[in-house]
């Protein structure tokens, strides 16, 4: 196919899915999030160089392109992942072991789980009898990823760690006659992307439902799940469960504008007066580690837009403090403020009391950045008791917060633990 050729086909600039035919027969299916984009790049003068021998050839060899549109990327990824595993296209199937694809796993439990695994992970690792619903192969880990993040704001679920309450029905026999149940919940629940099973909140049967709906989301049928959940709703409030009508009411409102996320990020970045401010809402969170004063490091995680950004997290080796949390803090967040190149976020967090804020706060001040400030502070397990400081940024970002908080305890133990290990034994 050539690219006058092209030329002939109206691709819409929206998202949806792509087919490369030969005839009747389809060599390629892909996403996007513009078809009208994503296709031209494959009639690019430089494409030899920015894919493989096999798609240049699978290109030359198509007589004609056809496409799907979709309402959102998300639905594109679902649909292209359907697809595949409908026709087997040569050129995805060659391109790729299936072995090395992704797949998303519903377990066969009393309280299933939502697993992401690799091809070759499911070949080895898993029997069928374990195994309730069965999604992809999906092409791309990180895209499965970002849908999981957005589908789990939207339908929280269990996943492995979360351990569902024992004698889950009296927990909550319990819990409505104290208010309360006696079963801790997971980290997930605290900053609510699990709905409660870790803590008797969730029944079997209302966690069925649960299931059922994100069973039908990952089918691609979005315009069935969402009338379902409307008569869920209505029955809801007819039955006088208002609370309960009103989260199913949230819920299709969000599969109603989940066209608005794209799953490809973008560059929010916007330069202002020299210095990169954040047009999301980026969380940055620090925690310091060390044992005895020795092999003492700090870190700094990013949450944005309600996933943690990776890509971002920055490690510190302290070089002035032995033995001092504040100080180490101190000498973290004053070299992290000599970056004007880093987006600025929303939110600093810091893990700690007062003290830690006080030193936080004095150095933004000293900066002249009028940003807010959360301290996390912990009780003797190590576990978030309380958040102090700005009181409307924890309102709006709690639960963003809290998840930058608890990457910010694992990346800085990880690394500080790596860093001993070898000190210790020159490995």
């Amino acid at each position: 196919m050539t690219k006058d050729e092209l030329k002939k086909i109206k691709l819409p600039d929206g998202p949806g899915v792509y087919l490369f035919r030969k005839r009747r027969k389809i060599l390629y299916i892909g996403k996007a999030a513009s078809l009208r984009d994503r296709v031209r790049s494959y009639f690019s003068s430089d494409l030899a160089l920015a894919r493989s021998p096999a798609i240049v050839g699978m290109v030359a060899s198509a007589d004609s392109i056809s496409h799907k549109r979709t309402d959102s990327v998300l639905e594109a990824l679902i649909l292209e992942a359907s697809l595949i595993k409908r026709h087997q296209p040569p050129y995805n199937v060659d391109e790729k072991d299936n072995k090395s694809y992704n797949y998303l796993v519903i377990t066969k439990e009393d309280f299933p789980r939502l697993l992401p695994v690799r091809g070759r992970e499911l070949y080895h690792g898993w029997h069928k009898a374990d195994i309730k619903h069965l999604f992809g192969p999906f092409p791309e880990g990180g895209s499965l990823q970002e849908a999981l993040r957005l589908v789990r704001r939207i339908f929280p679920y269990r996943d492995s760690t979360c351990v569902p309450c024992p004698d889950q029905q009296k927990m909550t026999k319990k819990k409505a006659a104290q208010g309360e149940s006696l079963c801790r919940p997971c980290f997930n629940r605290q900053i609510g992307l699990c709905p409660g099973v870790c803590t008797g909140e969730m029944s079997k049967k209302e966690y069925a439902d649960r299931i059922r709906h994100l069973a039908e989301l990952f089918r691609g049928n979005f315009k069935g799940l969402k009338r379902q959940l409307a008569v869920d709703m209505k029955k809801a409030a007819g039955e006088q469960r208002f609370e309960e009508a009103a989260l199913l009411k949230r819920q299709i409102g969000a599969l109603e504008h989940v066209r608005d996320v794209s799953l490809i990020k973008e560059d929010r970045r916007i330069a202002t007066g020299g210095i990169v401010r954040a047009a999301g809402t980026r969380i940055e969170s620090y925690d310091v580690a060390h044992t005895g004063g020795t092999e003492t490091v700090a870190v700094m995680t990013v949450v944005e837009d309600g996933h943690a950004d990776k890509n971002s997290y920055r490690k510190f080796k302290i070089r002035s403090a032995t033995n001092d949390d504040v100080a180490a803090l101190r000498e973290a967040l004053s070299r992290r403020l000599n970056h004007p190149e880093w987006p600025l976020p929303r939110v600093f967090v810091v893990d700690g009391g007062v003290a830690q804020m006080r030193a936080a706060e004095r150095l933004l001040k000293e900066a002249g950045l009028l940003i807010p400030l959360v301290g996390v502070v912990k009780n003797e397990f190590h576990r978030p008791e309380r958040l102090i400081g700005d009181r409307k940024a924890i309102e709006l970002y709690e639960k963003d917060i809290l998840l930058a908080n608890n990457e910010a305890h694992r990346f800085a133990i990880g690394w500080h633990r790596k860093r001993r290990r070898r000190s210790l034994t020159g490995i």
